[in-house]
């Protein structure tokens, strides 16, 4: 009686070491897999940083305007240039992979082996997380270098409100995946929502500039919310409380309701 209970509890704790190799493994190649797909590249690590550029080239842009205390609006842009990326990430690129490999059986397929599915959108997480992580840097270094736009004065509150903008676009990226059965809906769900969040995000024209009434709108939503504390720590100051506690009530809850609704088939 007692030599199964022996035999049984090594393979019990070997298991974790195995599943952690098998996801590093998956990791490995998704990110191979991703590294040849330049248009995601291009979209994520490259679009933003351009759009920035072209604004930047129009000379009006780099003039002070006292109605905005000095500032000029390519300095407003920068941050915007970031939730750019983050939005790209997360509502036009991830889905569509995720949604391909469900559409395909191949999260279906992985449930039979030893590696869970849930590594392989943890490793698409991880490599789109990074991305957007890469671009972000990307358009701080070509505004700082290219347009003499200063470095946030309030560097913690900056990456601390740039961590959650990713998150919660991350987080929509999941809901939208969790609610799209076919690669075409979800190119659609992201395309209806895409361009809303970007005029939230100020792309159009930059949150600070909008009327208040439209201002104190827009900040419910996670990327007006994420321009305003973007744009405050930018400045020195702080992000304000509510508008991190936006961006994080915003990730919980896109979160959890796509984890509710996710399916692997």
């Amino acid at each position: 009686m007692p030599a199964p209970t022996h035999t049984a509890a090594p393979a019990h704790t070997a298991a974790p070491p195995k599943s952690r190799a098998a996801a590093h493994a998956v990791l490995k190649t998704e990110a191979r897999l991703f590294l040849r797909e330049p248009g995601s590249l291009f979209w994520i690590l490259v679009f933003p940083t351009l759009l920035l550029a072209i604004l930047g080239l129009i000379p009006s842009f780099r003039e002070a305007d006292p109605s905005m205390g000095g500032r000029r609006i390519i300095d407003l842009y920068v941050p915007v240039a970031l939730l750019l990326a983050a939005i790209t990430t997360g509502i036009q690129v991830m889905p569509a992979v995720l949604t391909g490999y469900r559409e395909r059986g191949i999260l279906r397929r992985m449930s039979t082996t030893p590696v869970r599915p849930a590594a392989l959108l943890g490793a698409q997480i991880t490599l789109h997380g990074a991305a957007t992580v890469a671009s972000m840097t990307l358009a701080l270094a070509v505004g700082r270098l290219a347009f003499g736009v200063a470095l946030p004065e309030q560097l913690a509150g900056y990456v601390l409100a740039a961590f959650l903008t990713l998150c919660s676009a991350l987080a929509l990226g999941c809901l939208l995946c969790a609610l799209s059965p076919t690669t075409k809906a979800a190119s659609v769900a992201g395309s209806a929502v895409f361009f809303p969040m970007m005029f939230t995000a100020g792309v159009w024209g930059p949150v600070q500039a909008m009327p208040e009434l439209l201002q104190q709108i827009v900040q419910l939503l996670p990327f007006g919310a994420a321009s305003q504390a973007l744009n405050q720590a930018a400045s020195g100051h702080w992000p304000g409380w509510s508008h991190l506690a936006v961006l994080t009530l915003w990730t919980l809850v896109l979160g959890r309701v796509a984890r509710r609704r996710f399916r692997w088939e």
